[in-house]
Order: C-alpha cells, then structure tokens, then sequence
C-alpha cells in the first residue's frame, strides 16, 4: 500500500486545527489501498494549538512534533519533511485557503510517474488587500528577472511531492531557508494546479505585510547575487559622475571666472549620495548577516516534545 505524509505547519492554529483534521478525513474517503500520516508541527504557539494536537495524536496515522519556541514555518516544514515516512509527502496549511480536495488529483498525476511534483498556486487574489496584490505581483517580477531559479507567480507551499524530490530537498541544509526558491532549485517536473484564492476556516493570518517583506528579501539573498553587483555598478556610475562634475567645474571657473555656487544643491546632492552609500552597505550587510547565520552551523529548529514522548509518560 501506498503511504502519503501531510505535513502541516502551525502557528497559532487553535481555532483551525480540529476543522482541517476532518477535513483530511472527508478527503481520505477518496482514496483506495493508501495509508495516510498526518504530521502536525507546533511552531511554538502560545495558544491551544498544541493540546490540541496532543489530542488528535490519539487517532490512527496522527504524529506531531513541537518545537522548544518559535522557528518559523521554513523550519516547520524542514522538520516535517524529515519526519515524514510516506511515500508521497504533502506540505499544507491548517487555515485551509489551500484546498484538500485537490489532494486526490495530485495523487493520480504522481502515479502515472510522468511527474516528481505536483504544485498549487493561486490565479486570483479576491478577499486580499489591494496594496498586499500590488507588491506581491511586483515582487515576482523582480524576483524573476534577477535569480535564474523560477519564481511562479501566486504558488503556494501546498504540493505533493515524490520521496526522491523529499530527499533532495532535506539535502539542502541551508538555515535560511526559502523554499518556494528550494523547490524550484533541486529541479525534477513539476505539474502546476491553479484554483481560485480561498478565505480562512477561522482566526487570522500570522503573515503582517512587515513579515512578507522580510521574507521577501530573504529570497533575493538566498537566490540572486544581483543586488551586490547593483551596488557596485551604482558606485562606479557615480564615480564617473563626480569626475565628469569636477572637469565641468574647472573649465567653467576657468573660462567664465565662476566659482561653482548654491549650498542647497550641494546639501541635496550630499544626502542623495549618503543615501546611495547607505543602500549600498545595506545590501552587502544583508549578505553578510546571511553568511554570518550559516557559518555558526546552529540547528534549523529544536524539538521539545512528540507525540512519542507523550505516550512514554502515558
């Protein structure tokens, strides 16, 4: 019998979890001579969510790992993947914007072995802010244009994967982590399902639009080295400026006798500089704070409880 894993990233996730674990159940009906294993993961949350999982955890094919705080959702899903047994695993979310009914098909498109993953990813935006849309859309874009990894446009961290693309992704061991970049990167074929954008069961998205930003700017460190090279072409553009400025200067007092004049623009022109230098160092000390995380080897996330060490004190 085939064995699929659900790994499922949680955060906060009371008032969703016990919604989406039916859910699961409803969805299992479909499928014929398979195992499902539900992994639940336990982002240090600091509400119910984790007696709650204590709580499912005693019903057949359901595991869960908590962490000793919070590391966030790329490391929930690192240790997911490294928990998981089955031989197909599925990244999801307890929110269910991400529909389970999609699992089914997911399944039949691995089985015929034509493709090593099969992907979500969303082809409207309806119920999300405006301005969220707008910078979402205009960070593909950029994204795209300087990394040669593919960044599709709306994907979502739900997709099934084959137990060797599992495996090559465990392989990158990376802390930060980027894992919409990390699919793309490890290769193997990927088949796309799109679906319309889904509201929340319940509670509220943990993602602000500061954290999407953050993370955002991970991705540009972890796959692209173009930013550094932005850097150093704006600093040899403006050294040729400021050469060109200075010539221009000199051969005006000396024809015309007119000293050069008018602090506003000098002041002006400072600032813009200063800013251009402050960019610049920003960019480099984002690269280098990313080495400086790798380089310490600390652990992606530790573990504090499972439910195998519940039913040892049980």
């Amino acid at each position: 019998m085939k064995k699929i894993s659900l790994v499922v990233p949680c955060y906060n996730e009371q008032e969703v979890i016990e919604i989406f674990y039916k859910e699961i159940m409803n969805v299992k009906e479909d499928f014929k001579n398979v195992n499902f294993e539900i992994i639940f993961v336990n982002d240090g949350s600091i509400d119910n969510t984790l007696d709650l999982m204590r709580k499912l955890s005693k019903n057949d094919g359901v595991r869960y790992i908590s962490f000793s705080r919070n590391f966030g959702k790329e490391a929930a899903m690192y240790a997911g993947l490294e928990a998981a047994t089955g031989d197909y695993v599925a990244i999801m979310d307890a929110d269910l914007q991400e529909p389970p009914a999609l699992l089914k098909e997911m399944y039949d498109i691995l089985e015929t072995g034509e493709y090593d993953s099969v992907a979500t990813r969303r082809v409207t935006r309806k119920g999300e802010p405006v301005i969220r849309s707008f910078f979402a859309r205009l960070y593909y874009r950029i994204i795209n244009k300087i990394s040669k990894t593919e960044f599709v446009d709306g994907a979502r961290d739900f997709r099934l994967m084959s137990r060797q693309m599992v495996d090559a992704v465990l392989e990158v061991k990376e802390y930060n982590r980027f894992s919409k970049g990390i699919f793309s990167w490890v290769g193997f074929k990927t088949k796309w399902l799109e679906y319309e954008n889904i509201e929340r069961a319940a509670g509220e998205t943990k993602w602000s639009f500061w954290k999407l930003f953050l993370y955002s700017i991970d991705s540009f460190v972890a796959f692209s080295t173009i930013p550094l090279s932005i850097a150093s072409v704006m600093g040899i553009l403006f050294c040729i400026i400021a050469f060109i400025l200075i010539i221009v200067v000199i051969i005006r007092t000396l024809m015309f006798g007119d000293p050069t004049s008018g602090w506003p623009s000098t002041v002006c022109i400072m600032f813009f500089i200063g800013g251009v230098q402050l960019l610049c160092l920003g960019i480099m000390g984002q690269y280098l704070s990313k080495t400086y995380l790798e380089v310490k080897k600390r652990p992606i996330y530790i573990v504090a409880e499972t439910e195998k060490d519940k039913k040892e004190k049980i």
